[in-house]
């Protein structure tokens, strides 16, 4: 058995470097600190219906204007782009700083019975809604003679 001596004092030197504690605490593989990129990829759901499929898209602090939606060879692609400007007010000084930029970029493969021409969008609330309508198929029905 391993004796540990107790040193009460422990907590409050992990705080004397401030820079290092931050750095700590708001280090996450979410950001990459070479170009204050945003590298996840927002969750989305899918749901479908008789007539359409509906996908939302969890993408907060971004508006529409940020969006591209795209549709070529059956391949739905989404992608969205924010740059944010760096404004220091007059005696502020950042420790650190991760805002900065943000982008991301989905695809999804449409099945042949979605109606690429009527697909609709919205954003709100943090939350980008498609609603993808399904072409209607029509049933053709036809007569077998017995021989």
């Amino acid at each position: 058995m391993t004796h540990v001596r107790f040193n009460p004092f422990a907590p409050a030197i992990r705080f004397q470097n401030l820079d290092k504690f931050i750095a700590d605490v708001f280090n996450t593989p979410m950001f990459n600190d070479d170009n204050k990129t945003w590298t996840a990829t927002p969750s989305v759901n899918v749901a479908e219906t008789d007539t359409e499929f509906r996908l939302e898209v969890a993408a907060p602090g971004l508006t529409k204007e940020d969006f591209k939606i795209n549709v070529e060879d059956k391949v739905l692609t989404i992608s969205a782009e924010k740059k944010v400007e760096n404004e220091t007010k007059e005696g502020e000084k950042y420790i650190r700083r991760e805002f900065g930029y943000t982008n991301f970029k989905r695809t999804f493969t449409l099945p042949e019975t979605i109606d690429v021409t009527n697909i609709k969008a919205t954003y709100d609330h943090g939350v980008l809604h498609l609603v993808l309508p399904k072409v209607e198929v029509k049933k053709a029905l036809k007569t077998i003679e017995i021989q």
